[in-house]
């Protein structure tokens, strides 16, 4: 679904993503790990097009996007979360779901009715609340959310574009264990209707969600291969996972 061919980021001097390539699989849960300053978030921003490449090509369902724009990315059934919760605060949960839903599908909410007769809209919206667990919440405003429920609202903004393939980044990112463990239940619903890239330091989720890792060192990827190989993978222990998860 996804293949990237010696993609290349600079910033100055500093090397970002140092001819990375990679495939992702339709249907699986690609997890993308690495230290700190790896170059994970700046591959994402590549692929996403919020980054321009300064070398290499990226192919979605094989078609070349790597000078595509952002939002033609979406579009195409490419859609990301972020590191930093990105969501309308001011808002209601609803009616951040139907903001994503409308930007998708090109409606115009009406200037002289009620948000609530744009039923279909809603109703999509209302749907998409119940994926992400987030039904009981659907009035509140976004702001007044618990972090892993903010979370969970963006993944929701991501799913209402009807992706064909997310690109999570760090979703659990700041949560405790019980938060942690519904964006882990969170993932393991929607994966059976999109295709995920994970990129992710909680390595319990990690090796519970991949179907196939990528590790990545100083912006290469040094291995890519199934969660019991990359857990045996000598070089990646050394270079990462060290004797973390040695038992």
């Amino acid at each position: 679904m996804l293949r990237l061919e010696g993609i290349g980021k600079h910033f100055g001097g500093v090397v970002a993503t140092d001819r990375v390539s990679l495939e992702v699989r339709q249907g699986e849960v690609h997890a993308l790990i690495g230290p700190n300053g790896a170059g994970k978030t700046t591959l994402v921003g590549l692929i996403s097009g919020a980054l321009a490449a300064d070398g290499g090509g990226i192919f979605f369902e094989e078609k070349n996007i790597t000078g595509m724009k952002q939002h033609d990315r979406v579009r195409s059934g490419l859609a990301r979360s972020y590191q930093i919760t990105s969501i309308f605060r001011k808002f209601s949960v609803l009616d951040n779901l139907a903001l994503a839903v409308q930007a998708r599908s090109g409606s115009s909410f009406s200037f002289w009715r009620p948000l609530e007769k744009e039923t279909a809209l809603f109703e999509e919206a209302s749907s998409i609340l119940g994926e992400i667990g987030l039904q009981e919440k659907k009035n509140h405003v976004a702001a007044t959310l618990a972090h892993g429920e903010q979370r969970a609202l963006e993944v929701g903004l991501a799913l209402a574009t009807q992706p064909k393939l997310v690109l999570l980044d760090e979703p659990m990112a700041g949560m405790g264990p019980e938060e942690s463990r519904r964006m882990i239940e969170l993932i393991e619903r929607i994966r059976a209707g999109v295709t995920v890239l994970l990129v992710e330091h909680d390595m319990d989720a990690v090796f519970r969600l991949a179907d196939r890792i990528s590790v990545m060192v100083d912006g290469r990827v040094i291995a890519t291969d199934s969660p019991e190989k990359i857990r045996a993978n000598p070089e990646v222990r050394k270079a990462y996972l060290g004797d973390e998860l040695a038992a």
